[in-house]
């Protein structure tokens, strides 16, 4: 605990989406202090600059939120990318072990292979389809094997006002053009990184989160697909740009990407009391920000 005497919780990775909406959080936790690390400030594929990071001050908790997000290039970055989502992870959790802190490190629907029918539970078997996803689970299995308490999220479609996403993009590509292809045959469900702050937060005030480690899902509910995302975010702008379903073979990427990849949020609900809010309602009070 810090001086203080209010729990101390860092968040690296602090200016990306989910950063972001952390830090905008924070001053509604006037119980807990904050400590917010962007890349510059912290490297966490750095063990030794880790170390000397925790040793200048105490260390509740660590909220993870840096990572190789670049889906596509990781193809061709596989070194970059295993360094930051798996290498560096596995140094944070083996100092956060040392540090007594709780790990609550951020992973992915891609560690799955997407060939499921039904919503994927937090024991289900792994398969990742892309260099990406093959990184995160190695971080997975890096948080947990180097720092038992760790808790590990799994999320999915990570959109927000911050950073660079796919409401962002659709917003831009609706401005600039008449019609735009989305991709219609991959199925799964937006997360509004304003609602996954929240959740952390509430797993961590609810003083259950050490108790409590392992494997949870978060991401809003319901269940959509990318073109009918786009539809959802042309309609609640009123934009007259026309949006086509195309097939994900009519639009090629470096990376495979998970058909399907809707995850199970039941255990997170039960253990922490997390409500679920569906993804609808969610865009659009993202999208009142951009207004």
């Amino acid at each position: 605990m810090s001086l203080s005497n209010k729990p101390t919780i860092l968040v690296t990775g602090a200016n990306g989406q989910l950063g972001n909406e952390l830090q905008m959080l924070a001053p509604a936790f006037e119980g807990y202090q904050f400590l917010f690390a962007g890349k510059d400030d912290l490297n966490i594929a750095n063990a030794t600059s880790i170390q000397k990071y925790f040793s200048e001050q105490a260390i509740d908790f660590c909220i993870n939120c840096a990572a190789y997000t670049a889906v596509d290039k990781a193809e061709s970055e596989k070194e970059n990318a295993f360094l930051i989502n798996a290498t560096a992870v596995a140094a944070l959790a083996t100092v956060c072990k040392k540090n007594n802190t709780q790990l609550i490190h951020i992973s992915t629907d891609y560690v799955f292979d997407g060939t499921a029918s039904q919503p994927y539970k937090e024991t289900d078997k792994t398969n990742p389809v892309s260099v990406y996803g093959q990184s995160k689970l190695q971080g997975e299995v890096s948080a947990s094997e180097n720092c038992p308490s760790a808790i590990i999220i799994r999320t999915a479609w990570v959109y927000s006002f911050f950073g660079n996403n796919f409401v962002k993009t659709m917003l831009r590509l609706m401005k600039e053009r008449e019609s735009i292809n989305v991709v219609s045959d991959q199925v799964g469900c937006p997360t509004y990184a304003a609602d996954l702050a929240a959740a952390i937060m509430q797993m961590i005030a609810s003083g259950k989160s050490k108790e409590n480690p392992g494997i949870y899902h978060h991401s809003n509910a319901g269940i959509t697909n990318w073109y009918e995302f786009a539809v959802a975010i042309k309609e609640l702008t009123g934009s007259k740009c026309i949006v086509n379903p195309i097939t994900t073979a009519q639009y090629p990427t470096a990376a495979k990407r998970p058909a399907y990849s809707v995850l199970d949020t039941t255990k997170i609900k039960e253990t922490f009391g997390v409500a679920v809010r569906d993804w609808e309602s969610s865009l659009r009070k993202c999208l009142e920000l951009f207004k």
